[in-house]
């Protein structure tokens, strides 16, 4: 099998770059040569720098991935769904290339996107850069643990690589970013019961709450429908903010993209009784995009391929 992208099954790390650029260069050719020199400076740094745990991940835009790799598209590459119900929406602001940068040391996540924003500068705009970082033991920046039903171990690799079936796609995984902005003044000033009630567990143990109800984030979020332990996609975002602006970042992987797209439908649209994801009165999207991280198998070797 393809050797999948590190970033897309690695553990939780303290420190995150997200990059999103859009493609000024004709040369597909010269684009292509980049994306696997991105793949030397991952390696590079995580063989020069092992305690700082890196791990990288290069995304190709949905409209993108033709011009950059004429020929066979991946079966379920589709635009980022366009979800909106009555005040609530997931906005679409597709870009070419997401590049996700993790790792346990800050210095070193710099160290590696400048590396990436001097390789890509004469190629690609950059569009959107993001510095996400680990909250406490790991909890999103409403208080609540983020992630917590993350598949573990190797089941990581099932639910978000495409296997064998597939062999010219095989390692590759489905990739979908949004960036949350939450309204935290307005969530602090719910009692801990009534922001329980909205996330529909415990804020302290993560334990599914007495208050959670069919609007309740973890219900209107779930998407483990064949384990009732695990989710069906991994969750590899991370809060982001300073003293003005909070939210978060988020990142899943999955071996298919319908996973996701049930999810957010369930999110913003809900039930025909009108049960939504209570949590988007709290936080909403400002951007949205589909991506595709091939292999690195596929990345390396479509520098002679075309």
């Amino acid at each position: 099998m393809s050797q999948p992208q590190k970033g897309v099954c690695a553990e939780p790390n303290l420190h995150a770059q997200y990059l999103l650029f859009n493609v000024s260069d004709d040369d597909a050719t010269e684009v292509r040569a980049k994306l696997a020199r991105i793949l030397d400076i991952f390696d590079h740094y995580d063989k020069e720098h092992y305690e700082a745990m890196v791990t990288g991940m290069i995304a190709v835009g949905e409209s993108y991935w033709q011009e950059l790799y004429p020929g066979p598209v991946p079966s379920e590459l589709s635009a980022f769904p366009d979800v909106q119900c009555d005040d609530r929406s997931a906005p679409v602001t597709q870009c070419d290339l997401f590049i996700q940068i993790r790792t346990d040391r800050v210095d070193i996540c710099y160290a590696i996107g400048l590396e990436v924003m001097e390789l890509m500068r004469l190629h690609a705009e950059l569009v959107e850069s993001v510095s996400g970082f680990r909250y406490l033991d790991g909890r999103d920046l409403n208080g609540f643990v983020y992630g917590a039903n993350n598949p573990r171990g190797l089941k990581r690799r099932e639910m978000a690589i495409i296997g064998d079936e597939n062999p010219l796609f095989a390692g590759g995984s489905y990739i979908h970013v949004q960036c949350y902005k939450h309204d935290l003044r307005r969530w602090h000033s719910l009692s801990e019961r009534q922001q329980e009630q909205v996330m529909g567990v415990t804020k302290e143990h993560n334990l599914v709450s007495p208050e959670c109800s069919d609007s309740s984030h973890v219900i209107r979020a779930a998407t483990n429908w064949s384990d009732e332990s695990h989710e069906n996609l991994i969750l590899q975002g991370m809060p982001y903010g300073d003293m003005t602006t909070q939210g978060l970042f988020f990142v899943c992987c999955a071996n298919s993209p319908r996973i996701f797209k049930s999810r957010l439908y369930s999110q913003v649209v809900g039930t025909s009784e009108g049960d939504y994801d209570r949590w988007l009165d709290f936080t909403s999207a400002e951007s949205g995009g589909a991506y595709f991280a091939p292999s690195v198998t596929f990345i390396q070797e479509s520098v002679s391929r075309f």
